[in-house]
């Protein structure tokens, strides 16, 4: 794992954080600090230049003068270290130059355009030189609002493509960010919208990256602010319908999970929390469907909502609640009055409190009268489903979407005691502030699965890495067979795990049921599996997640983030990184003859590990690969220490204290695993570090394993812990010394003690429970006089003879099995039990596997 900010806690950004965030004023983790050093500033007539980073400079030209120091919707911050820069007036011309830019601009020539203005990016490798009114030749595009009505890319009955937003990166290199007509914010204590003094005035920004593209998304959240993190739960299992659910149903259902072992994290309740009883008669004065708009609780289906937001907590998960504030505080809701005085509204007129966005009177009463009250009974986020249509009569050029998502997140971050959370629609630039959106009602197809790892890969070009998807599609046409087809939705819950927020979502419809005890055979297998594997990596999400806070880059990113020269990388659009070390391959397209045949791009510089075939492949190649029901294309960077959950994790409401660590075969490897309290909003300062660092001698087949002592600290953080070492792709060790004291094999999990799964063909270490504060070193020797390469797809092959075998028996209960099958079949298990025995078991295997599966198959034909 290359995540290298945490590799010394110690390091001076450490000091330069804690005392940035001790200015004011702060939301939280977004800090507002909008004025800029004036050493960074030159200032001549009616132009003003401000020099944020060698690579970013700010232009503006204002006739009147009235140069805005007040942060905008979309740049909150402007103070930042002053870079070294040199100025210079010659001939009339201004001319600053840094490290990176030299800029150009002819005095007293007005506003800026291509004859008074010129930017040259002084990289060799890039050079360029810019002028306003160049044309960016291969914008590599952001997102867009919604998905709603989109069957793929295309809407389903418009027939339009999705109209993606330019993003910040280009490969032309540059990118320049027009804020002239963006609104502002004021100066007060919860900073509300403003207009802007002069209208015709220009304010961009430059910036400069070459082929850099995660410099220049870095440099992006200086200026706009950074992405949240999300409290740890997000990163669970997300389980939404649209149903009239009633309290004895969510019960039944949170059993049902309980009982099929699946874990989950977060309950969406959609809108029929509230009375909808006349949504599809009429419409109100607000132009909405009555009742689309509610605030209290529909009784008929939860008789008790107190008590049943106390059950939700104590089986350790959270709720959000479907909003629609368009309609305002009607007559019938229960806190009308209260809201009514408070607003000094005359309820004699018997309606509804019109929904007031810019009156900062209307939206602080809404939270204290209407939404804080719910949240402290139990409801964790609000999820806000309507935002669009609304333009403020007082501000018409103000975006509800956009105004929403700022109010109800920096709501939470002013009000809330926990890390706060929205769940809502894309705004537009600087929403990435606001955290998850929700992509939205898309039809149900293997054009939508197909299309939306390309958007989610491309929202990161603004940062807004946390989509959320309806998983498994949100609608049927009325042209489709009404069903859900099994394998559509195992494929789009495997890319799901693999996405950055897993929730299933679906219409009000009695035929998409994706509770997975629904399913049978394989498909129950493949759903659940993919559910217990997203837990598996939870720990290496959360610290992914942890660096987009940092660093700008999105736990999904394009290919072309890591190799922004290679063709390639721009074509595979579907292929992603999913945090430093996995590459996802997503599988969009229905079987052939059982198998899903896909053809993909490996990256040279590193091997990459099939992880569920178990074959280590060179980088550097584009190759065809097959994948059964069972089997998703990941590959895991060569030696990567991916940080893992077991199985006995069931939700995310608390740190584990038994972690897996997972080291892949191929070469050496780090990891820093993070971890904080989850939930707390102070986690820019209070947080841990666990330091691993796998390295392999290959002359001498040794392996070394340093779990370093854990750095920094939190809230409840828990002393000690129990690891466990996986070695995946592994021969079996001749012998395995902790802190130098030699571990026994064991066939059981066992403290102290070391075992062979042969499934995996993974090497498990039990640690013993001991101090996080306590350094740990493992030692791992190989034989000298044998070896044996077992990433070759073997792990594959095991399955396939146990399938292949299965299937013969109940063909022919009577068939007896051959010797050379039955040995070959058992391998997996033997390897666990006869570690002795290793190398002649691999060697008999490697003999026979090839006659067993063509005489299997053959067997099969007849």
């Amino acid at each position: 794992m290359s995540y290298n900010i945490f590799k010394n806690l110690r390091v001076g950004w450490m000091v330069f954080l804690c005392s940035i965030l001790s200015f004011s004023p702060v939301f939280g983790q977004t800090a507002n600090y909008p004025v800029a050093d004036p050493h960074s500033v030159v200032k001549m007539g009616n132009v003003r230049f401000t020099v944020l980073t060698p690579d970013l400079i700010r232009m503006e030209w204002d006739s009147l003068q009235n140069f805005n120091d007040a942060a905008s919707f979309v740049v909150i911050n402007r103070q930042l270290p002053v870079p070294t820069f040199s100025k210079s007036v010659k001939r009339g011309w201004l001319s600053i130059k840094t490290s990176s830019l030299e800029l150009s601009y002819k005095l007293n020539s007005g506003k800026f355009n291509r004859e008074n203005l010129k930017i040259k990016y002084l990289n060799k490798t890039d050079a360029f030189t810019w002028v306003p009114g160049t044309k960016q030749m291969n914008n590599l595009k952001g997102t867009y609002r919604t998905l709603d009505g989109f069957n793929g890319d295309t809407h389903r009955t418009r027939k339009t493509k999705v109209p993606l937003e330019d993003g910040l990166l280009s490969t032309d290199g540059w990118t320049l960010i027009d804020d002239s007509q963006s609104l502002i914010f004021d100066n007060s204590d919860w900073p509300w919208v403003n207009k802007r003094v002069n209208n015709n005035a220009q304010d961009w920004y430059f910036m400069a990256y070459g082929k850099n593209y995660t410099a220049a998304l870095k440099e992006f959240t200086l200026i706009a602010g950074k992405i949240p993190l999300p409290p740890r739960y997000a990163f669970g299992y997300w389980w939404s319908r649209y149903w009239s659910y009633s309290d004895n149903e969510l019960r039944n259902l949170v059993g049902n999970f309980k009982k099929y072992d699946i874990p989950l994290d977060v309950l969406v309740i959609d809108m029929d929390w509230h009375n909808t009883d006349s949504l599809t008669s009429r419409h109100d004065e607000f132009g909405q469907k009555q009742q689309w708009t509610g605030w209290t609780w529909n009784k008929r289906l939860f008789s008790d909502p107190d008590d049943f937001l106390t059950w939700v907590k104590g089986n350790h998960l959270k709720t959000t609640l479907n909003l629609h504030p368009a309609s305002g505080i009607a007559p019938y809701e229960e806190p009308y009055k209260r809201f009514a005085e408070k607003m000094n509204f005359d309820t004699l007129t018997h309606k509804n409190i019109p929904y007031e966005p810019t009156s900062k009177k209307f939206m602080t009463n809404l939270f204290d009268v209407v939404l804080h009250p719910m949240e402290k009974k139990g409801i964790s986020f609000w999820w806000l489903d309507w935002q669009q249509w609304l333009n403020d009569k007082k501000i018409p050029e103000l975006s509800n979407t956009w105004w929403l998502n700022y109010t109800f997140f920096t709501d939470q971050e002013r009000n809330s005691d926990t890390r706060p959370l929205l769940y809502h629609r894309w705004g537009g630039l600087g929403n990435h502030r606001y955290q998850i959106g929700f992509s939205g009602d898309v039809v149900v197809s293997w054009a939508s699965l197909n299309f939306q790892p390309y958007f989610t890969n491309c929202a990161s070009n603004v940062l807004y890495g946390y989509w959320s998807h309806d998983i498994g599609g949100h609608m049927l046409t009325k042209d489709m067979k009404q069903e859900l087809n099994p394998e559509l939705y195992v494929r789009w819950m495997q890319y799901g795990g693999f996405s950055p927020i897993f929730r299933t979502h679906t219409s009000k419809s009695a035929v998409l049921n994706k509770e997975i005890w629904n399913f049978r055979g394989e498909y129950f297998d493949a759903l659940y599996n993919s559910i217990h594997l997203r837990y598996q990596l939870s720990p290496y999400i959360y610290t992914m997640a942890r660096e987009a806070y940092d660093t700008g880059i999105s736990l999904c990113r394009p290919m072309y983030y890591s190799y922004s020269r290679e063709p390639l990388a721009y074509t595979y659009k579907n292929q992603y990184f999913f945090g430093d070390d996995m590459l996802v391959c997503p599988i969009t397209s229905a079987m052939q003859g059982g198998k899903s045949d896909l053809k993909l791009w490996l990256p040279k510089g590193n091997d990459w590990y099939e992880w569920c075939s178990g074959t280590l492949l060179k980088g550097g190649q584009e190759v065809n690969r097959s994948f059964s029901l069972d089997e998703y294309p990941v590959y895991v960077k060569a030696g990567s220490v991916i940080p893992m959950y077991n199985s006995s994790v069931k939700n995310l409401d608390e740190n584990p204290q038994n972690i897996i660590i997972g080291v892949f075969p191929g070469g050496d490897g780090t990891a820093n695993i993070y971890e904080d309290n989850g939930t707390n909003k102070d986690y820019a300062t209070h947080f841990a570090i666990t330091r691993v660092v796998s390295k392999v001698n290959s002359i001498n087949r040794t392996q070394e394993i340093t779990i370093y002592p854990r750095e920094g600290q939190y809230q409840n953080m828990t002393l000690s812990r129990t690891y466990t070492i996986r070695l995946y792709g592994a021969e079996i060790p001749q012998e395995i010394k902790v802190n130098d004291r030699k571990l026994d094999f064991s066939l059981t999990v066992d403290s102290d003690k070391w075992n062979y799964d042969g499934n995996e063909l993974a090497v498990n270490i039990f640690l013993p429970r001991d101090l996080c504060s306590t350094k740990q070193e493992i030692k791992i020797s190989y034989s000298k006089k044998d070896s044996v390469n077992v990433n070759t797809g073997i792990k594959r092959v095991f399955k396939e003879l146990t399938k292949l075998v299965l299937a013969k028996k109940f063909e022919d209960p009577a068939w007896i099995v051959p010797d050379y099958i039955g040995n070959c079949e058992e391998t997996n298990l033997k390897l666990g039990y006869y570690p002795e025995q290793f190398y002649s078991l691999i060697q008999y295997f490697n003999s026979n596997f090839s006659k067993s599966l063509d005489d299997l198959n053959g067997m099969k034909k007849k």
